[in-house]
């Protein structure tokens, strides 16, 4: 009987047969239609684009359930299930099972716990790439962020970006500047940085003020399904953080992110649960989305790879691809 620790080799291995023949990247003699509209027939990968020297799969590894923040509603039984769930032997299986599809990438926030398992799991011979958003304080002289972030690509983290819980109100209030500070730590260490967002106003005021990251992450999901938001909901208070979305206007979205010229990584792309994956991949990616992150338990991750991989092809986009 194969025990925990055969299984993650043996996931491991396989993860690593496809990253090193299966993704689909650009090369230079390829058009960027016939490069990113999706891996060759038969092939085992995912489709990649690139983020300052990052090969990124188009579908990464959402960090929410791995972390157990799982943006439940008012389902707080949830959050427990979940936990109860996801173990670390959970996680660390659920890791293998993407990168064995052709998940390259994972993107979360940075708990002790989740980035302990992440390090456990490198250590045993994973290659799957973080993208970590620090939680550490962003302030005037930016020392705790800095020592954190410095802290994560001593660790081995491939990319930083803003955690959208910080940028959010620093765009509120006007705070550019730090958000430009937090852009330019990591840039200064050697890895790309990114900016994470709830409110489109972030986007749209560091594209004004030329803060110079190298990608967005930013929500992006429809309203149509069922505890979507109502439009007397919408002329409510300007929060994105509400029980039932996190895209407060997908068509300015969609406007805005038309004119940038930046990786796009969207995310919650789902509504956190409420949205099916088919619906959800062929809307981000129609619609000028990048990548997307998904969150996914493991027994999910096959099918919506599968998936995936059969819509990409199909797309009809606007937007250019970025990455």
């Amino acid at each position: 009987m194969m025990n925990r620790r055969d299984y993650l080799k043996s996931m491991v291995a396989a993860a690593g047969a496809v990253a090193s023949g299966a993704l689909v990247g650009r090369s230079e003699d390829q058009p960027a239609a016939a490069a990113n509209a999706g891996p060759a027939a038969g092939s085992a990968g995912l489709p990649c684009g690139k983020i300052g020297d990052l090969q990124v799969s188009r579908m990464l590894l959402g960090g929410n359930l791995l972390t157990h923040f799982t943006h439940s509603r008012d389902l707080s039984y949830v959050y427990r299930l979940t936990a109860h769930y996801n173990t670390e032997a959970k996680v660390m299986a659920t890791l293998a099972a993407a990168e064995a599809q052709g998940i390259n990438t994972v993107s979360m926030h940075n708990p002790p716990g989740p980035i302990q398992i992440l390090r456990q799991y490198r250590r045993q011979g994973g290659k799957i790439q973080w993208i970590i958003c620090p939680t550490a304080p962003v302030q005037d002289g930016m020392t705790a962020y800095t020592q954190q972030v410095k802290e994560l690509v001593d660790n081995g983290c491939e990319a930083i970006y803003l955690w959208g819980v910080h940028a959010d109100p620093l765009a509120a209030q006007g705070r550019i500047d730090l958000i430009a500070k937090a852009v330019e730590v990591a840039k200064n260490l050697g890895v790309p940085s990114g900016v994470g967002c709830h409110d489109l106003k972030v986007v749209i005021e560091c594209e004004k003020n030329k803060v110079p990251c190298d990608f967005y992450i930013k929500t992006f999901h429809h309203h149509n399904y069922p505890s979507g938001p109502k439009p007397d909901q919408l002329a409510g208070p300007t929060s994105e953080e509400r029980p039932a979305y996190w895209c407060r206007d997908p068509q300015q979205t969609i406007e805005v992110m038309q004119n940038v010229q930046k990786p796009w990584l969207a995310f919650k792309i789902m509504a956190a649960g409420a949205i099916p994956p088919q619906d959800a991949f062929r809307y981000a990616f129609e619609n000028g989305a990048d990548h997307a992150l998904v969150g996914m338990f493991d027994f999910e991750i096959a099918e919506d790879v599968a998936l995936l991989k059969s819509i990409l092809p199909t797309i009809h986009r606007t937007r250019p691809w970025r990455s």
